[in-house]
């Protein structure tokens, strides 16, 4: 048999040193950490080569006296912890191994004065081995350096990445991090090169925009949302302003930054309806929830929460990101195309020397169609369902006592947002004039999302909830814990018109499915809802596949691109936009209006 045998120190901080320092954004990770736990007001991070040759941090914290320093490289040794409770730990970590552990695998050096003391002290630990240990000079804090990450470990260092992608990781932790503590000055340099610098005591709001785009100052909203114990701020991007790639959402529990499924999933469902499914909202959310709430311990870099009522947390954040997202009204991201700004003033080129006045115009009035000979692209609203069918005709309805040929709106109506119809280009896009600008609608969005909106105000998930009793009920099997989830969640999923019972220890019997879905493939609805019980504990995922059946009526029967519209029918669909809510994109994430403003227009034109 086997002898059990106790492992030698160097290798026990060894493995330690596996699980803590995986690369070199892990080690970066702990050392900021620790730095913001001393209470620093800045921080500087120096890289050479990504981390692989050199990270340094320096802080201005409380710094250690000498008996500290040598405490802090010994194994399970920490400040963080000043009672048993370790569950209620309010500090970025506490498990007192990554200081052996990095010191183990590199060349680990450690300079730290306290801000009474007249003098510092050094130790230098390389790969396990104390070398130095002796006064040094620097001013109050601590100042830390890792050389050589791995060096001694070549199994470890042929796994690593290349620099650059080393550096990109390692921007990420303290940008990170950084947006945590808006109250830290944080300096970032690489290869001599500065990367990243924000002062101390800056707004959240700013901080967040200097640090993942400033784009967001605009195209962003403020969230500020409480419930119960639960605090809920940051800024979340509109709609319209997205990613492909889900890289730019940063999650935040008690200061901590997390990649948490659950907190993915709910920002996945608050933009359920206004993002297409490849797009990825932009955002910084910041939860403070009280310590016993939630517990950091499930992931030896913390990087993992679990909420003691997933549930409301849940519950929380998309109710959050809804409400601010709807508060926004008819915003929406507008970011100028400079090629399309740039065609505007393209002189055109003609094929043959210009005709005279007189002719050019008789010519250029000989061609157009009279109004009368134009015949509008047929609808197709007739397609849709009866839910929606007639609200066409309630939102294009002439006003009241106007005939059709009715003159252009009073001046006054100029105060409108999106101002009064002048127009429609190519059958598609509503040109409006309004008090600062011009105002240009794609009538096919913008209608899509106001049919969607008056869907769910006329209690459209009412009507969705309605089932549809299966002639023959089917069974699905599923693994055993897939169907116990399942079955104690049959009387909310019966609520949206699902309905199921128990079939046996492995399988589930699906009675009725909502009446919409109509021929849906009832196998993979049921595996899909099991799969979303199982990662976040809730049905949402069924909710949000009823919005996107919902969304994509109201895209069948809104307006048409191709249809002409008469005046009143235009400034109709102005008025109803500036009343509906989230109305500045369509149910796929795209802007409905832009708006070309009168001093780019002056620019156009070289009046500016």
């Amino acid at each position: 048999m086997p002898i059990i045998r106790r492992l030698p120190e160097h290798l026990v901080n060894r493995i330690a040193a596996g699980e803590v320092v995986e690369r070199p954004a892990s080690a970066l990770k702990e050392l900021v950490e620790n730095a913001i736990d001393a209470g620093s007001t800045q921080i500087t991070v120096r890289l050479a080569s990504g981390g692989l040759d050199l990270i340094e941090v320096t802080d201005d914290g409380c710094g250690m006296v000498p008996d500290q320093i040598a405490l802090a490289l010994e194994r399970h040794a920490t400040s963080k912890l000043p009672d048993e409770h370790i569950e209620l730990v309010a500090t970025l970590g506490f498990r007192g191994e990554a200081l052996p552990s990095i010191g183990s695998v590199a060349r680990l050096t450690i300079e730290s004065r306290p801000h009474d003391s007249e003098e510092g002290w050094k130790r230098v630990v390389d790969h396990g081995v104390v070398a130095v240990d002796s006064p040094a000079a620097l001013p109050p804090g601590t100042r830390i350096r890792v050389e050589d990450l791995f060096g001694k470990v070549p199994a470890r260092r042929k796994f690593l990445r290349s620099a650059r992608s080393e550096y990109a990781a390692c921007q990420d932790v303290v940008r990170r991090l950084a947006m945590a503590r808006p109250d830290i000055g944080f300096t970032m340099e690489h290869d001599g090169r500065r990367v990243i610098a924000v002062q101390p005591r800056e707004e959240l709001a700013s901080r967040v925009a200097r640090l993942v785009a400033r784009e967001l100052a605009e195209d962003g909203v403020l969230i500020d949302a409480e419930r119960g114990t639960a605090r809920l701020t940051g800024v979340a991007g509109l709609p319209t302003y997205n990613r492909g790639v889900a890289d730019h959402q940063y999650l935040f529990v008690n200061g901590r930054p997390v990649k948490d499924r659950l907190l993915v999933g709910a920002v996945r469902g608050a933009y359920s309806d206004m993002l297409a499914r490849d797009r990825h909202a932009v955002l910084a959310l910041f939860l403070e929830i009280p310590p016993e709430e939630v517990d950091v311990n499930v992931h030896p870099a913390k990087t993992e929460v679990r909420f003691r009522d997933p549930t409301f947390i849940r519950g929380f954040l998309v109710g959050a990101l809804r409400h601010a997202l709807e508060s926004s009204g008819q915003r929406s991201a507008q970011p100028a195309a400079a090629a399309a700004m740039n065609m505007w003033q393209v002189e055109p080129v003609a094929p043959a020397p210009a005709p005279a006045l007189g002719s050019l115009f008789a010519r250029e009035y000989s061609a157009q169609p009279s109004r009368t000979d134009y015949r509008p692209a047929p609808s197709r609203v007739s397609e849709a369902g009866a839910a929606w069918r007639s609200y066409e005709e309630e939102v294009m309805a002439q006003p009241s006592g106007r005939a059709e040929s009715a003159p252009d709106e009073p001046e006054e109506a100029l105060q409108y947002p999106l101002g009064v119809a002048r127009g429609q280009v190519a059958g598609t896009y509503i040109v409006a004039e309004a008090e600062d600008g011009l105002v240009i609608v794609d009538q096919h969005a913008a209608h899509e999302r106001l049919v969607l909106e008056r869907l769910k105000a006329a209690g459209a998930e009412d009507a969705m909830a309605r089932s549809q009793a299966l002639l023959l009920p089917e069974v699905v099997e599923l693994e055993e814990a897939a169907c116990d989830a399942l079955e104690d969640k049959t009387a909310d999923l019966a609520q949206f018109g699902l309905v199921l019972e128990r079939f046996g220890p492995g399988a589930m019997l699906v009675r009725a499915v909502p009446s919409v879905l109509g021929k849906s493939d009832v196998h993979a609805l049921v595996r899909d809802i099991a799969d979303d019980l199982a990662r976040n504990g809730d049905a949402l995922l069924l909710g949000e596949k009823l919005e996107l059946v919902l969304a994509t009526m109201a895209c069948h029967g809104s307006v048409r691109a191709g249809r002409s519209l008469s005046v009143a029918e235009m400034n109709a669909l102005l008025r109803e936009m500036e009343r509906t809510p989230r109305s500045g994109q369509c149910n796929h994430g795209r802007p409905t209006w832009v708006k070309l403003a009168h001093h780019d227009i002056e620019k156009l034109f070289g009046r500016k």
